[in-house]
C-alpha cells in the first residue's frame, strides 16, 4: 500500500484538541468529532475532508508533516507542544494602559480583542483581560499560547 509522500495531494479529516478535551480545529462533521456550534469556529474549516498537497504549507505544519508516511485509511494521533504551536505563555505579554488612553469609541470589556500599535510601530492584536475605573489590561499573547494540541489525523485518500 502506498504512503503519502511530499508533493502528493491527499485528502484528510482531523480534529485538533487541547488537554482539557476542547476542540479548536476540526473537519468533522458529526457531533462525535465536533464540538463546535458555528461556522466561524474549528479554526476557518469548513466541515468536511481537506484536499492538500503536503509541502505547500496549506494547513499547520506539524499536522501536514504528520501525514507524511501514513497509508490510505490509516489514522495517526500527534501530541504539538506549546513550543511547537502558539509558544509558551509570556507573561511580559501582559501590560495596562490608562482608561484615558483608549479612543473614546471603545468601551472596553473583558474579551474584547482590539489591534494596537506598539511603540515600535508594530501592529498587535490583544485581548483585554481586566478592566477597572482608572486601567485596562491587555494581553498580546496568542489565545492559544502556553497550549499543547493533540491532532488525530484521519489520510483517506492519496492522489
Amino acid at each position: 500500500m502506498s504512503q503519502a509522500k511530499e508533493s502528493d495531494k491527499v485528502t484528510i479529516h482531523f480534529v485538533g484538541k487541547l488537554d482539557d478535551g476542547t476542540i479548536i480545529d476540526s473537519t468533522y462533521p458529526d457531533p462525535e468529532h465536533d464540538g463546535c456550534n458555528d461556522d466561524d469556529c474549528c479554526g476557518g474549516h469548513s466541515h468536511g475532508p481537506v484536499e492538500l498537497v503536503i509541502g505547500e504549507g496549506e494547513l499547520f505544519g506539524p499536522v501536514e508533516d504528520a501525514v507524511i508516511g501514513m497509508s490510505a485509511g490509516e489514522k495517526k494521533t500527534i501530541v504539538i507542544p506549546a513550543d511547537d504551536a502558539f509558544g509558551e505563555y509570556n507573561h511580559e505579554n501582559v501590560f495596562s494602559v490608562d482608561r484615558s488612553e483608549l479612543p473614546d469609541d471603545i468601551v472596553p470589556e473583558v474579551g474584547l480583542e482590539l489591534e494596537v500599535e506598539g511603540e515600535d510601530e508594530e501592529i498587535y492584536f490583544v485581548t483585554i483581560v481586566e478592566v477597572d475605573d482608572e486601567k485596562v489590561t491587555m494581553d498580546s499573547n496568542h489565545p492559544l499560547a502556553g497550549e499543547d494540541i493533540t491532532y488525530e489525523i484521519e489520510l483517506l485518500s492519496i492522489g
